[in-house]
């Protein structure tokens, strides 16, 4: 199939297509669930909407330690199902449905006592292959490895040599989770899905005691319409609750936010060929490797303050440092960081007091007739969480139409940008050289965008100027800014530097510096005047400001205060229509 492209003039279709058409399935929510939800919708052969707030993954879904794992950790919890639900998933995933977007990563456990815990952890780890193994879709994950404490070190020379006595070697995969989550969306409009972000829902309409719809508002206009709909699907993670909400009537179950932040570093800062992953008093410790950087997280905390934007405060980034420390030789300080972002678990609300320890198993449920609501669960096993919520809205559609929909078949269904993908891999040197490309930038893009690649090289070859690397962001091409606006749904400043591109958190100067050239190249092409030109760029280094502010206050209230000093960005149709309005 020709993949569809989240342009300006896709979303302005998608509009009218919510508005016009009665539709099996409604999805609110353009997170990872909510755009699995919607691909698994769409591939039964349902008419479907997805609707989002924001932007799409703006939320959890962009925030993540960006890993497709089984959990180790789980597995001390005894959580079995779980833990071999998210092997299959992962093993999926970069088999079959994203082979372009995920791939293995290596990580070092290291053992710190003697006998006992090599025997403890080693057996845990061996449980953790055989799952993947039995589960069908692990074969091309290596095995693990055990390692004595020079044989470690080799691996990460960073290790203090008084900080283990061993460790074990293992794989676990990796995903740029906004990425991931776009391309569930686009491959969602690619089979019929009427798809569209900054289009926030504001009420649900109900006749009798039935959902049968929702009102919502084009945030990039300011109006106001309505959407039919047999089912709605509450896929709003976080803000499950409020959601729940406008159909005035109480959930079967509740959703606690928790906070996990990440800092970024460098990777000249840190020497190691693996990621570590590493113990705490309170859950674990992870040091990922992200291209040329490191990311390490994550931090475990109740957060009862803004939603929309989590902030990290200075204990919080101490608390990492702190701990990461504790097993490197060169100590890493504030001036390392380039980057932080913070990010809210959906979790369901239990009597434990610790988030750490409450379940990421997921819930559905129909509390309300029409209103299917999924919540809890974790990144890797979205796809499940999907299918169970679609399931539900399919028995719901069973027992009010009287028709037979088929079941679920997304994992047969590739994401846009898999099939050729190895293809194309096996040919990056001739892309290269017929694009004029370096080999590694062609690699860059293919481990982006997939077989899709060969839309960026067609923008390249209609307008050489971008192929040159991004001033400021030099990792990224202009292409690629460019591209997020023609073909992957970004509407703002913030989406394209944020969640397109992670200059956000790559860079030191958080993306000041390439801010004001992505929006001269994007400018046109989202038909922005000079004030909204001027507005983006005021936002984002507001943002930036904002976020760094936040940073240095000691506490989740300070933090939270500081970083409410950027609004989100209004777009200038909405700033003209609330003029006349009043």
């Amino acid at each position: 199939m020709q993949p569809a492209a989240l342009s300006p003039r896709a979303r302005a279709s998608a509009l009218r297509g919510l508005e016009r058409q009665h539709l099996d399935v409604l999805v609110i929510g353009g997170g990872v669930v909510g755009s699995g939800a919607a691909l698994d919708a769409a591939t039964r052969g349902l008419a479907v909407g997805l609707v989002e707030a924001r932007d799409f993954a703006s939320g959890t879904s962009s925030r993540s330690s960006k890993l497709v794992h089984g959990g180790l950790r789980y597995l001390e919890m005894m959580d079995f199902r779980l833990v071999a639900e998210a092997l299959k998933e992962r093993g999926l995933l970069m088999q079959r449905l994203a082979p372009h977007l995920v791939r293995p990563v290596p990580f070092l456990y290291p053992l710190t006592g003697r006998g006992w815990e090599r025997w403890y952890a080693g057996s845990g780890v061996a449980l953790y292959d055989a799952m993947s193994r039995t589960s069908g879709y692990g074969q091309s994950t290596p095995l693990h490895k055990h390692l004595t404490r020079t044989g470690a070190r080799r691996m990460f020379p960073s290790l203090r040599k008084d900080a283990l006595v061993g460790a074990i070697r293992y794989y676990d995969a990796q995903v740029d989770d906004a990425r991931h989550t776009m391309f569930l969306a686009r491959t969602a409009a690619t089979y019929g899905a009427s798809v569209a972000s900054r289009t926030r829902v504001v009420g649900l309409l109900k006749e009798s005691e039935r959902v049968v719809g929702a009102r919502v508002v084009d945030l990039e206009t300011g109006r106001e319409f309505e959407v039919r709909a047999s089912q709605v699907i509450n896929a709003t993670g976080v803000w499950t609750d409020e959601t729940q909400a406008m159909a005035r009537e109480r959930g079967q179950f509740h959703v606690r936010a928790s906070k996990g932040i990440h800092l970024v570093v460098p990777r000249d800062r840190i020497r190691g060929e693996t990621g570590l992953i590493l113990r705490t008093e309170k859950s674990v410790l992870f040091v990922i490797p992200w291209k040329r950087h490191w990311i390490i997280g994550t931090t475990d905390t109740d957060w009862e303050l803004s939603k929309d934007h989590p902030a990290a405060s200075s204990s919080d980034i101490d608390y990492l440092l702190a701990h990461v420390n504790g097993v490197l030789e060169v100590p890493l300080t504030r001036d390392d960081v380039e980057g932080v972002y913070a990010g809210l678990r959906p979790l369901l609300a239990g009597e434990d007091a610790a988030t750490s320890k409450l379940s990421r198993e997921h819930a559905v449920a129909h509390s309300v007739p029409g209103l299917v609501v999924v919540a809890g669960g974790k990144y890797t096993t979205y796809r499940v969480m999907a299918a169970d919520a679609v399931d539900e809205a399919v028995h719901g559609l069973e027992s009010l139409q009287g028709r037979h929909v088929g079941g679920c078949v997304t994992d047969q269904v590739p994401l846009v940008g898999a099939d050729g993908y190895q293809a194309l891999w096996n040919q990056r040197r001739s892309l290269a050289a017929s694009s004029g490309l370096a080999v590694n930038r062609v690699e860059h893009l293919l481990e982006r965008y997939g077989s899709l690649t060969l839309e960026l090289l067609d923008l390249i070859a209609a307008e050489p100027d971008l192929k040159e690397p991004l001033p400021g962001a030099e990792d990224y091409l202009c292409a690629e800014a460019v591209y997020a606006v023609t073909h992957e749904g970004a509407r703002h400043l913030d989406d394209v530097l944020t969640r397109r591109l992670r200059v956000s958190f790559e860079t030191f100067d958080r993306g000041a510096v390439a801010a004001p050239y992505v929006a001269d190249l994007v400018r046109g092409h989202l038909g922005w005047d000079t004030d909204q030109h001027t507005r983006e760029l005021q936002h984002y280094l507001k943002r930036i400001e904002a976020e760094r502010e936040s940073q240095r206050q000691p506490d989740d209230l300070t933090a939270d205060a500081a970083r409410k000093g950027a609004p989100d960005v209004v777009p200038i149709t909405q700033v003209e229509a609330s003029a006349v309005a009043d």
